[in-house]
């Protein structure tokens, strides 16, 4: 806003003063002098103006942009040291806002807030070349239409005006038109590269001939339909009025009469000289690619009239750099739309683009494919004398088409038709009083908007002369526009409020500069409400040097309504200018309240003038019908005239919808029967039918209810310290649809020398400023290093890529704060918990709504065998004996090596000497009593199975325990010791290498090793016989421990007895049908669960052979597994998850390979995978789909269910073998797709595949024989009925008898191995698995032809996280936060004091690590509805996983809250 009070004019500030404010603001703009000194010499200088002034700041504002190197001569200064380059971006300079920012930021205590931590190496910013020269940059920089770098806010995308009555016309009807047709010259120069702007005067003779680039020649006004008489009137050409001195005639007779005669030139060659296939490859009416620097008018006028001339409609677009330029896709796309095959360019301009391999330009990303045609004279034809262009009407046709770029960053063309083109010229011609030989300078893009209608055709039309000064030579001379002016006398002037702040910094010691002969100084995004201080901070440096106030004309355009309203100056009619101080809040809800300046969020915005002559204007509702505004009411602006643009180009639903509109009367009638243009500015119109823009629908956030504008919020952020911290005022705002809701997300650029604390403390001041001055949170504020975001053309901010890369984490920033805390205000109320219903009142509603109770049971083992050979199978040992005496040379075990060779062999005799000598040997050694408890400390082998076996010889009850890692002993070693202890073992077993680890010095530093009972190593104990062999008294004695560390951290081990060992035994070998002819191959780690009884029980028990695969060896050699099943053509194996993974992951590319290798996998009946868990479909259909090329059938791949309580409650059996034969296997197994949203609450809802939140289940496998399962409800312990989620209870012969403790808690053995149910049958003893699951009978019939009932496990009770009163499984968060960004590889969560963590891991670059923290509070925010309170990007490989491929959420909790993670990058979300 601008500094305000009184009227700056009524208070002359001497011409010194004035310089002295000036200098003093670039000493603090370049850094030479502290803001305390700054005030201090300012408030001396003003002392005796203060009365005068009311506390106006005259000056330039404290933050203001450094640009470009200064001026101090005439001659172009050699580059000094880069400036501390945060120009700060003169759209949003105000004092008084500066002002209002710091008060509302004084109002705030400190407040700590967590600081983000972060690995040193991350802070490594790209560099920035060192000399970057200006730019402009902003938020809402209409950088939608790939703004030049320049176009601050080109489309005025708002501003509203009342209907203004009908002007009368007052165009000289056939005068104007005729004249417009004959051509004059212009010459104007413009010092492409000349060595000073100052110094083109001199230019004469050959130097001229450099410039030609920039003479503007008038070409023949080929709209007014007149055109025949144009070559008649070519004579005049010599006679051109007001050649600036300086020019030598040489110039005339190059630049003169040539743009007619260049045009017809190009037409011709257009029309006639291109074929294709000997068709012409144009015909009228196509449309052609006009590609230009901006640094070539004259080329550009030549192209855009020969394409006029020829009846071909020019689409003018920005020279492509690279192949990948910001919405470069977008405009692509567009030409494709457009149908354009031909774009026309200069030979400079064409040998600059990127080229192919062939020298061919490039084809770039999303575009069609162009021929390129260079221009230049010497590649055009000459016409024969008597070929004329034909005579058009000023029609309806489309004249030209210039593109635009929506807020979502798609790019639509506007077509413009001949009768709107000159419509527009007469309008601007009458509003602007241009006349004849007038001499415009002009400094924006003449290539669209406001610089193409001044700068191109009205100039022409009225025979005038314009200096283009392209934004290169503005980059390197700020002043050259204002050097033009004063050289030329211009009487007008094209400028952005970028360029006249510019030129405020490079303003001193240009003392010689007089803007006397200017009348009209366009501003031509006055359409932006900040443009005001730009113009007020120049009129009150400039004024004393000849500039008069009435001179500035802000104008508002639009790419749909071209120029929608402008100021005149009094001479030409125009009211008094008018300002209005508006109040934000007011504004945010859509009302004007005029407020005082003293208030902290008021907007200043000044007036852009009336409507065009012959307009009518209308403001209307931004939302829903078009219903006329109230007059205090903001709106969207929309024109109805004959010079507005006609449509989109090809699209006719959206210029029904979008373009053009049909405004309604409060009763609903239409205003008129023609539609209206919107023009996507949002304002009013005040008194004297003046139009006032506040701002931009394509800058629009809608924050709930309210309504904010992206510019005013850079503003905010732009007024907290930008000197010291954004470099050169690049922000971008704009917003993200998350949860149904806008959120707001600022993203700026920070200094290279900026500390992580300055940045840390001016983020947090950003939140505050903009919530006590727009009441609005912020979502996320980023900071990216400097010169990172995609650029606009004209070098302001892209903010739909920006936006783009934002949402795909491509934006790499180096810093992140997120706030969903205070901004996501729309949460889902927390589940109240019911009290709830009694389980007899569960059981008889399920009667009534006739659902069954949710039991199922395996097939009853009485039936399937003779109970005699179970009797005599009901003790191991006695198995193994047998074995050994009727089959002694039956090979039981191959163990294998990562190079795939058989490493140890076990026959069943072999087995049963080596376990006689285990057993003599901790008799006579150990001197162990019967029941004492022996820890095996093997590495996976045949030794383990020995030794496991030689305990049960002597009576012994063995302990299988993983060895500790030699290179990790600190971690893996305590959790050895720790079972030794608490399994109270008198004795280790081990090998020699082993047992020197445990007593190695460095597993002293791990634990106490003086405290390790008796260690006995068994690699060479002597060949004794043990005299005879322990059999015990009763089934129900203790077998073995079976002690595992659970997901959640807690060490549980559980005891089995010999009953409950060959009852597990039995139904695996019925469910798998095991016999001693099978061979099956094992990749799973032996020391616990399902694992232990496949590895060490189950081939003594059924007679089979078991290849095995140690799933360690695969880290050397991933495809050990596979190639053993193949060659030992296993028709069932098992494996885990983790294993699973290393195959899909590390073999994906080399199917071909192994095939080649001869690995064949078709013998494979059933493929296994031994879980604890909800069983993982993607991963298991992946394998399934990537091995299918080697052969494994596609029903291969199951999954098993086994638990602590009971090792083995599902198993799918293989569903191709005998049983299947005799149609005994049972059905596939199912997939159900539930809604997770449900699941939250506890409850089952059934939904389509691919409906909104559904999740895919698998059921787990087919419940073993003999075993019973039954759904029980968590806290009323009642039955539940078929598909509703309850605990999963079983009970088998095979359960475990309880668990194994230190202390004996009774109270949780009898609550998880002998539970009972609170009503039904109250007899059964069940086991509690401790996992949410449920029941559902299928459609499909079982072996005995009952119908199939399945079982599906959800996820474990304990692993659960109770959020928000509902109840989350981490998998499905986790599962959603791996699909958010591909460098994600693996992810796992927990909560911590109520917050929830993410831990990620990152597979990419450090620097791209910040990059997840939005999108994981995003993905999580959707789909969960939950806030992510700290978000933890780790390395990969941090996260702990135990060997069933299991996530240790508990030990990496431990981990974080002891700081020992390592973290890349740690956000604490506000």
């Amino acid at each position: 806003m601008a500094a305000r009070g009184c009227a700056l004019e009524a208070v002359p500030l001497p011409p010194e003063v004035r310089e002295s404010l000036a200098e003093l603001e670039l000493e603090l703009s370049e850094g030479d002098i502290t803001q305390k000194g700054y005030e201090k010499k300012r408030a001396k200088l003003l002392a005796r103006y203060i009365p005068l002034l009311q506390g106006v700041d005259p000056s330039l504002q404290a933050e203001n942009r450094v640009s470009g190197p200064a001026q101090t001569s005439a001659v172009a200064p050699k580059q000094q040291k880069p400036r501390p380059a945060n120009s700060r971006d003169e759209r949003f300079r105000s004092d008084v806002h500066t002002e209002a920012v710091q008060a509302a930021l004084a109002k705030y205590k400190e407040r700590k807030m967590p600081m983000p931590s972060k690995r040193r190496s991350v802070l490594v910013h790209s560099s920035v070349e060192t000399y970057t020269p200006p730019d402009t940059s902003s938020a809402s920089e209409d950088e939608g239409s790939l703004r030049r770098p320049g176009r601050l806010t080109s489309t005025p995308l708002q501003s509203h005006s009342n209907i203004e009555p009908w002007l009368d016309r007052v165009i000289q009807g056939s005068s104007t038109s005729s004249s417009a047709s004959s051509t004059s010259s212009h010459p104007g120069g413009r010092p492409a590269a000349a060595p000073s702007a100052a110094a083109t005067a001199t230019l004469t003779g050959p130097a001229a001939h450099a410039h030609i680039a920039d003479l503007h020649s008038a070409p023949p006004d080929v709209t007014t339909g007149l055109v025949e008489l144009s070559h008649c009137e070519r004579p005049q050409l010599a006679s051109v009025r007001g050649v600036p001195r300086g020019y030598s005639g040489s110039v005339l007779e190059t630049a003169g009469g040539k743009l007619w005669s260049r045009s017809l030139k190009l037409a011709y060659t257009l029309l006639n000289k291109l074929t294709s296939k000997n068709e012409p490859l144009l015909n009228p009416g196509d449309r052609v690619a006009l590609v230009f620097p901006n640094s070539d008018p004259v080329m550009f006028m030549v192209a855009f009239y020969g394409c006029l001339l020829a009846e071909l409609v020019p689409v003018p677009i920005e020279v492509p750099l690279t192949r990948k330029d910001a919405g470069s896709q977008q405009v692509g796309f567009l030409l494709g739309s457009c149908g354009v095959t031909l774009a026309l360019t200069t030979d400079a301009c064409q040998k600059g683009l990127p080229k192919a391999q062939t020298g061919e330009v490039a084809t770039f990303k999303g575009w069609p494919p162009l021929a390129w045609l260079v221009i230049d004279g010497k590649h055009l034809t000459k016409p024969p004398k008597d070929w004329h262009p034909q005579a058009q009407d000023a029609g309806a046709g489309t004249a030209y088409i210039e593109y635009k770029t929506s807020k979502e960053g798609s790019t639509v063309g506007v077509t413009v038709s001949h009768a709107s083109l000159l419509a527009q010229c007469r309008a601007l011609t009458q509003a602007c009083g241009y006349s004849e030989a007038e001499t415009l300078t002009n400094v924006l893009d003449f290539k669209r908007d406001a610089g193409l209608w001044h700068g191109v055709l009205t100039s022409v039309m009225n025979r005038m002369h314009v200096i283009s000064i392209p934004y290169a030579l503005m980059k390197v001379n700020p002043l050259s526009w204002i050097q033009k002016v004063c050289s030329y006398k211009a009487r007008a002037a094209l400028v952005k409020s970028r360029d006249m702040h510019w030129s405020l910094l490079a303003q001193r010691g240009q003392r010689d500069v007089s803007l006397s002969s200017l009348r009209m100084l366009i501003v031509a995004d006055g359409a932006n409400p900040w443009s005001i201080s730009s113009c007020d901070a120049f009129l009150n440096v400039f004024q004393s040097r000849g500039l008069r106030p009435e001179v500035i004309c802000p104008c508002a355009t639009s790419p749909e309504a071209l120029t929608v309203a402008i100021r005149r100056p009094p001479d030409l009619g125009g009211p008094p200018p008018r300002k209005a101080v508006l109040s934000m809040n007011g504004l945010s809800f859509g009302v004007i309240r005029v407020d005082t300046e003293e208030k902290l969020s008021v907007l200043t915005v000044q007036d852009v003038g009336q409507v065009l002559p012959g307009a009518d204007v209308c403001v209307v509702k931004v939302e829903g019908a078009p219903y006329l505004c109230k007059t205090d009411e903001v709106g969207e602006i929309c024109v109805h005239s004959s010079a507005t643009g006609t449509a989109y180009y090809g699209l006719l639903g959206i210029t029904k919808s979008v373009f053009e509109t049909v405004p309604l009367t409060a009763g609903g009638a239409p205003v008129s029967e023609r539609p209206f243009t919107r023009t996507g500015l949002l304002g009013f119109v005040g008194p004297d039918d003046l139009v006032f823009v506040v701002g931009k629908l394509d800058g629009l956030m809608v924050v709930g209810v309210r309504r904010h504008n992206a510019d005013d919020v850079v503003a905010t952020a732009l007024a907290v310290e930008p000197m010291k911290f954004v470099y050169r005022g690049r922000i971008a705002v704009f917003s993200v649809t998350v949860l149904h809701d806008d959120r707001i997300v600022l993203v700026a650029e920070q200094r290279p020398d900026a500390s992580e604390e300055d940045s840390f403390q001016w983020m947090s001041r950003v939140l505050q400023a903009i919530d006590s001055i727009h009441q609005v949170g912020v979502y996320c504020l980023a900071l990216v290093p400097a010169n990172t975001l995609p650029k606009a053309p004209l070098g302001g901010i892209h903010i739909s890529e920006t936006k783009q890369r934002f949402l795909e984490g491509m934006l790499h920033p180096c810093n992140v704060l997120m706030c969903p805390h205070t901004c996501v205000t729309n949460l889902p109320k927390p589940r109240q918990k019911q009290p709830e219903v009694g389980p007899a009142s569960m059981i008889v509603g399920n009667l009534v709504a006739g659902k069954r109770i949710a039991q199922a049971s395996g097939r009853e083992l009485a039936h399937l065998e003779d109970s005699d050979q179970a009797r005599k199978f009901l003790f191991l040992p006695d198995v193994l004996q047998w074995r050994a005496h009727t089959t002694p040379d039956h090979p039981l075990f191959l163990l294998l090596n990562a190079k795939g060779t058989v490493t140890s062999t076990a026959t069943c005799v072999q087995l049963h000497k080596r376990a006689e000598r285990v057993a003599a040997a901790l008799m006579e050694k150990a001197r162990l009593n019967v029941g004492d408890h022996v820890a095996l400390v093997y590495p996976p082998g045949v030794d383990l199975i020995a030794a496991f076996y030689g305990c049960l010889y002597c009576g012994c009850v063995p302990v299988t325990v993983r060895p500790p890692h030699p290179q990790n002993l600190a971690t893996t070693l305590p959790t050895v010791k720790m079972i030794v202890e608490v399994s109270k073992s008198a004795c280790v077993l081990t090998t020699q290498a082993i047992m020197r680890l445990l007593k190695s010095k460095d597993a002293g530093a791990a634990v106490d090793v003086r405290t390790w009972p008796t260690i006995v190593d068994t690699d060479d104990i002597p060949k004794k016989k043990v005299a005879s062999i322990f059999r015990p008294p009763s089934p129900d004695v203790l077998a073995y421990l079976d002690f595992s560390v659970s997901t959640t951290g807690i060490l549980a081990g559980v005891k089995m007895s010999h009953a409950a060992t060959s009852a597990l035994c039995r139904s695996i070998k019925l469910q798998c049908e095991l016999y001693p002819s099978r061979q099956i191959a094992i990749c799973l780690d032996p020391y616990c669960g399902l694992g232990f009884a496949l590895w060490c029980l189950c081939s003594v028990y059924s007679g089979h052979q078991s290849v095995l695969v140690p799933p360690l060896e695969l880290e050397s050699n991933v495809s050990l597994w596979l190639s053993a099943v193949s060659q030992y053509k296993a028709r069932v194996t098992f494996c885990s998850y983790s294993v699973m993974e290393m195959c899909t992951r590390g073999l994906g590319t080399q199917t071909g390979v192994l095939r080649m290798k001869g690995v064949n996998l078709s013998c494979v009946r059933t493929c296994m995978v031994v879980a604890e868990e909800r069983p993982r479909i993607a991963l298991t259909q992946s394998f399934s789909k990537l091995f299918k090329d080697l052969g494994l059938p596609a029903r291969a791949v199951s999954t098993t269910f086994g638990c602590r309580v009971n090792v083995a409650i599902c198993l799918q059996p293989n569903r191709l073998g005998k049983l299947a034969e005799q149609g005994t296997a049972g059905p596939d197994p199912t997939t159900v797709y539930v809604d997770m949203r449900a699941l939250r609450h506890d409850r089952v809802r059934l939904v389509e595949r691919g409906s909104p939140h559904s999740l895919p289940l698998t059921e787990s496998g087919k419940i073993l024989p003999g075993v019973k399962v039954i759904i029980a409800h968590t806290e009323t312990k009642g039955p539940l009925g078929d598909s509703h989620l309850g605990e999963i209870w079983v009970s088998s012969p095979h359960n475990a008898t309880g668990y194994y403790t230190v202390y004996g808690e009774e109270a949780l053995h009898a609550d998880h191995f002998s539970a009972r149910l609170s009503f039904g049958d109250t007899q059964t003893i069940w086991a509690r698995t401790g996992y949410l699951g449920f029941l559902r009978r299928t459609e499909l019939t079982d072996a005995s032809g009952e119908r199939h009932d399945a079982l599906y496990v959800v996820g474990s009770l304990d692993e659960t996280l109770e959020l928000r009163g509902m109840r989350y499984h981490p998998i499905d968060i986790e599962t959603s936060v791996v699909r958010a960004h591909r460098s994600i590889a693996e992810c796992a969560v927990f909560t911590w004091t109520n917050l929830l963590v993410v831990v990620v891991e990152l597979d990419g670059l450090e620097q791209d690590a910040l990059d997840l923290v939005a999108l994981v509070t995003n993905v999580v925010l959707e789909e969960h509805h939950l806030v992510v309170g700290v978000v933890v990007i780790v390395d990969p490989g941090v996260i702990p996983i135990n060997s069933r491929g299991e996530k240790q959420r508990m030990h990496l909790r431990d981990g974080f809250l002891a700081d020992q993670l390592d973290p890349i990058y740690v956000a604490y979300n506000m």
